[in-house]
């Protein structure tokens, strides 16, 4: 049903330059995600338009200049580096008579090639099922389409209407299933928090060096290599942070600008690791040029899973690519940590990490007293299902009292909704 290039495959690449920020790629890194999925590239097409073209994306003049290339290089693909309307595809395969994907396409082949887990497989191709959906008509142009009306009837169900009807059934399937995995994470995520373990999640733009700092940190054996998109599956590993106890450090998929939005919702479940965490260490190759331009990147995405206002700590990482960099902590104002430099490759720097990170935690717990009326059991019972009651007694005029124990981010969100009740009813808090 799906057509999928083999690695190994040889390919003519097509990247244009708009003057809209909004719609600007990097070469560099359309290279590197080609070099990821196992392709060779033949040769790069480049172009400047003000906005794409609906017929070819690109103007037909430059269509021709790139069917041109594919038959007298003998290109088995060409990949955009830009997102392509299914029209435009098949436009596009039409005058190259060759296999034409976008962006999107060529991520979701990376994802699909390293999906090592049952859940990461499922996840790979709800993402790419949703992605071909509106593509299915390219491989069945030379069969006729249901007709109604006199003279115009068809034969029944056609192939079309069948491939589309058996790839709702299997999306239907695959949320499911995944809807069972992300129960059983949850139910992880809330033992955790019953335990008060504070979660700490590596987040970052892809190839940043996330899964060399896990391994450094863990020596957990995480595959590392120097590729976009070389972990998909999370990793989440037990680590000691000096007066707060033990923690779980989760290694995650990296982003990527303009991640596609059908990936994002596929991945529902492991980002769920992200959305709720005590605490974000962004990871930023500070020897790339576009580091800044990453990092918006990054927040963007954070933003779009609700991740945003999580606390974050960033790691300036792969110092030992620049000269004259030494590891060291930079603070705010309040002398809190916002800035390690280190490096994972060779360790520099990790002893800070933990500092920082138990100057951040150990801050991060609040002891709270409280004493709440009788006819509040509804705010008595959220401290017990978060498990965060070290100590329970009753006053003389029926209020309960209870020494809570808790993170600043549950203690937050209890304030978000109960704020003005709650602070009638606090004692002491520290």
């Amino acid at each position: 049903m799906f057509d999928r290039y083999e690695a190994g495959e040889q390919a003519v690449l097509v990247h244009i330059t708009f003057s809209d920020d909004n719609k600007k790629e990097d070469l560099e890194e359309l290279k590197l995600l080609v070099s990821s999925a196992g392709v060779n590239t033949l040769e790069t097409i480049t172009g400047a338009r003000k906005s794409p073209q609906a017929r070819f994306f690109v103007g037909t003049g430059k269509a021709q200049e790139i069917a041109d290339a594919v038959k007298t290089l003998g290109a088995d693909v060409v990949i955009f580096n830009h997102a392509l309307t299914p029209a435009q595809q098949r436009n596009l395969e039409a005058i190259c008579e060759c296999l034409v994907i976008d962006r999107t396409a060529l991520i979701l082949d990376i994802f699909a090639q390293r999906a090592r887990t049952y859940e990461g497989k499922l996840q790979v191709e709800l993402a790419q099922l949703d992605h071909l959906s509106t593509r299915l008509i390219r491989g069945w142009t030379h069969l006729e389409r249901q007709k109604g009306g006199i003279g115009l009837r068809g034969p029944g169900e056609t192939q079309l209407e069948t491939d589309r009807r058996l790839l709702r059934a299997r999306i239907s399937t695959i949320k499911s299933r995944l809807a069972k995995v992300e129960k059983q994470r949850d139910q992880g995520r809330r033992a955790r928090q019953r335990n008060d373990v504070p979660t700490l999640s590596l987040v970052g733009y892809t190839n940043a060096g996330k899964s060399t700092l896990f391994n450094k940190i863990t020596g957990a054996g995480v595959y590392v290599a120097d590729q976009l998109f070389a972990t998909l599956d999370p990793t989440l590993r037990k680590i000691d942070v000096q007066d707060v106890g033990t923690c779980i450090l989760a290694d995650t998929v990296g982003f990527i600008r303009h991640l596609p939005h059908n990936l994002v919702a596929a991945f529902k479940a492991t980002l769920q690791e992200t959305r709720e965490a005590t605490l974000l260490l962004h990871v930023v190759d500070c020897s790339d040029e576009d580091s800044l331009a990453n990092i918006d990147a990054v927040q963007s995405v954070l933003d779009e899973i609700d991740a945003g206002d999580i606390p974050q700590l960033t790691i300036m990482n792969k110092i030992d690519v620049l000269d004259d960099i030494a590891p060291h902590i930079d603070f705010d104002e309040q002398g809190n940590p916002i800035r390690v430099w280190l490096s994972a490759q060779s360790g520099a720097g990790i002893e800070l990490l933990f500092e920082s990170l138990m100057m951040l935690l150990s801050r991060q717990i609040r002891s709270i007293e409280l004493a709440i009326p009788p006819e509040q059991g509804k705010l008595r019972a959220i401290f017990h299902q978060l498990d965060c009651i070290e100590n329970e007694s009753y006053a003389e005029n029926g209020d309960c009292v209870l020494a809570i124990r808790l993170n600043n981010t549950d203690w937050q969100r209890i304030l978000k909704q109960h704020g003005t009740l709650i602070e009638t009813y606090i004692i002491s808090t520290n």
